[in-house]
């Protein structure tokens, strides 16, 4: 991966360029615990966690207050022994080569610290300085980071007239001074409005377009489920579930379902839908505003849908909507968290 200086990687023309996330090599991983514990005396935080992080992914970092989250991310930044088993970010084994290990990540904690002394470039500065960024390079990587995170209108401003979400863009700025490859973001969106999570949430998808894997915790589900490309659900220390989201709905839910809206001949519908190759039941569904609905669990790719649609059609059934069902974040939380995965 060749080097960038901090103003190049996130220049405008290089985020135009990256107008969509590049193909993730499951086999390429950025982050991996093997087998990761951490005791507090006679607490265990993490208990022989195991986690896989693809490089170039968006891995949402899922679990209930107390389960491991924020101990596990002070073991990857460093910041924390483990107790035992091992840890690895970009290679580099984070017990044995911490220092190497900093260079390459971008960390943002729960409980971020501000100076409220100084201006909003001065803040920048002054982390920039910290990680021994030239000071002729540094107004330029100033303005791009100000840019990126839509603050360069305050840029003159003391840090403590922000608003939070404000200061929380700007602590996602300070994280990429470096250029780091790696941006471990705990609870980036916690306590923000709706309106400051969308940002934030805009800003991790940009970060991915550019090239950074993203890792980062999160109770708020409708967030990750919005913007991952991979999940890992934690409880009580333990990896329940982790891959790609696609991956998780299917092992939760086998089988695929679709929602068949009908003006009329839902009898007709239903048997004509039981009698297409890979239709494994047809549910008679209560009415909506009148109209009469089926549920449809089959098995197959997509062109199943394409074939039930056409026997439909086929037949002049009138058919008003016809839309596959996701199983939501929430129902897949629920599900693995209550032990009730087959």
């Amino acid at each position: 991966m060749s080097e960038l200086t901090p103003s190049e990687a996130i220049s405008p023309s290089n985020a135009s360029e990256a107008n969509s996330a590049p193909a993730i090599d499951e086999s390429d991983l950025i982050i991996e615990t093997r087998g990761l514990v951490k005791r507090y005396g006679k607490l265990t935080a993490i208990n022989d966690l195991s986690l896989s992080v693809p490089r170039g992914a968006i891995y949402g970092f899922v679990g209930p207050n107390g389960a491991g989250k924020t101990s596990t991310m002070r073991i990857l930044t460093t910041l924390m022994l483990p107790t035992a088993g091992q840890a690895y970010v970009a290679g580099y084994e984070v017990t044995k080569n911490p220092r190497a290990v900093r260079r390459v990540i971008g960390y943002m904690p729960d409980y971020f610290g501000v100076y409220d002394d100084m201006k909003v470039w001065e803040y920048l500065d002054f982390f920039a300085a910290c990680y021994e960024i030239p000071e002729s390079s540094r107004p330029q990587m100033i303005n791009d980071l100000l840019d990126l995170v839509d603050l360069s209108h305050r840029r003159d401003d003391m840090v403590d007239k922000l608003s939070r979400g404000m200061k929380q863009r700007l602590c996602l700025a300070r994280t990429l001074v470096h250029d780091p490859q790696v941006l471990i973001l705990d609870e980036p969106a916690s306590g923000l409005d709706p309106r400051a999570r969308v940002e934030i949430r805009e800003l991790m998808v940009e970060l991915a377009r550019m090239g950074k894997t993203i890792f980062f915790s999160s109770h708020i589900l409708a967030d990750v489920a919005e913007i991952c490309t991979h999940i890992g659900i934690i409880e009580a220390g333990r990896m329940v579930m982790q891959g790609s989201m696609e991956s998780i709905r299917r092992q939760l839910s086998p089988h695929r379902e679709a929602i068949v809206t009908l003006l009329d001949r839902a009898d007709d519908a239903k048997s004509v839908l039981s009698g297409v190759q890979g239709v494994l039941a047809v549910a008679e569904m209560p009415d909506e505003g009148g109209r009469k609905r089926l549920r449809v669990t089959f098995d197959g790719e997509d062109a199943l849908l394409s074939a039930m649609v056409q026997a439909l059609a086929a037949q002049g059934i009138p058919v008003l909507n016809f839309v596959e069902q996701q199983q939501d974040l929430e129902s897949v939380f629920m599900k693995v968290t209550k032990g009730i995965v087959s």
